[in-house]
C-alpha cells in the first residue's frame, strides 16, 4: 500500500471513529447518519409543528401515566398518577406526607393516613382533625364533597386533561435541540426560549407522543408513560368509605 493510501485509510478510520462517538453521545449529530431516518419523521419537523404534533398524538389516545414533580403556588408535589378521560388514580407526596387519590367521574376520593389528617395549622386537611377523629379517617377513602376547596384543589391531578393542557406549553419561541433518548426511546427535543421557556422530548418512535417535559421557571419536571395502555379504576367498597363533610373536623 502506497503512504498515500495509508493516510487516507487512517484519516477514513478516524473519521469513523468521531461519528461514532458523536452518534452514541447525548445529542445525535452530523456525520454521514442521519439520526431521522427509522423514525416517525416529526424529527424533521419545525419546533411549532412538533409541539402541535405531540398534542395531537396525547389527545388521541385515552390513558397516560405521569410521574414527576409539579411546583404550584410555591409548593412542590411529587406525582405518580394513572390518567384516562373518565377519572385516574396515584398517589401524591407534598411535604413528606403522601396520599392517594381516586377519581370516578365527579367523585373524588383521597385516602391518607391519620398523621396527614391530624396536622394543624391550615394544612391539607383543613385546620385538623382531633386524635380519634384522625385514626377513623386514615387509611379510609375519604369522599370529597364537589363544594369543598379540596375538590377543586386535587381532582385537578386526576384529570388528563386539564392537567395535559395545562403542562403540554412551551413559553417563549419555539427551537428544536437536538435528538436524546428517554428510557430507551429515541427523542426530539424541543426548547421555549433556550430552555429558560421549558423543554420537552418527544418520541420519535410510533406516534409522536410526549415522554419528558422540563417546567419554566424550575416548576417541576414530569415524564410520561404507558401510553394508550388501559387501567380499571373501581370505586371503593362501603366499607372502605367515609364521608369527608360528615367525618372530618373543621376544629
Amino acid at each position: 500500500m502506497t503512504q498515500i493510501s495509508q493516510d487516507r485509510s487512517r484519516r477514513a478510520a478516524l473519521a469513523g471513529a468521531v461519528c461514532a462517538l458523536l452518534v452514541t453521545g447525548t445529542a445525535l449529530t452530523g456525520c454521514s447518519e442521519d439520526p431521522n431516518e427509522g423514525t416517525n419523521g416529526v424529527g424533521r419537523l419545525s419546533a411549532d409543528e412538533i409541539q402541535d404534533r405531540t398534542r395531537k398524538a396525547a389527545e388521541s389516545v385515552d390513558t397516560v401515566r405521569l410521574h414527576g414533580t409539579v411546583v404550584t403556588n410555591g409548593r412542590s408535589y411529587t406525582l405518580d398518577m394513572r390518567l384516562k378521560s373518565e377519572g385516574g388514580i396515584g398517589s401524591v407526596t407534598t411535604k413528606g406526607e403522601t396520599f392517594r387519590l381516586l377519581r370516578i367521574g365527579d367523585e373524588l376520593f383521597l385516602k391518607a393516613g391519620a398523621d396527614f389528617w391530624g396536622h394543624t395549622g391550615g394544612g391539607d386537611a383543613g385546620e385538623g382533625a382531633t386524635d380519634a377523629a384522625a385514626g377513623k379517617l386514615a387509611e379510609k377513602y375519604v369522599k370529597v364533597p364537589q363544594g369543598d376547596p379540596s375538590y377543586k384543589k386535587f381532582s385537578g391531578f386526576t384529570d388528563k386533561d386539564v392537567l395535559l393542557g395545562g403542562l403540554l406549553t412551551l413559553h417563549g419561541k419555539l427551537a428544536t435541540d437536538g435528538h436524546r433518548e428517554q428510557a430507551g426511546v429515541r427523542t426530539i427535543r424541543i426548547t421555549g426560549d433556550k430552555g429558560s421557556g421549558g423543554t420537552l422530548d418527544v418520541s420519535l418512535e410510533g406516534k409522536p407522543y410526549p415522554l419528558r417535559l422540563v417546567r419554566a421557571g424550575e416548576a417541576g419536571t414530569l415524564t410520561f408513560s404507558a401510553w394508550g395502555t388501559d387501567f380499571p379504576l373501581e370505586k371503593p367498597a362501603g366499607s372502605e368509605t367515609l364521608d369527608y363533610g360528615k367525618q372530618l373536623p373543621t376544629s
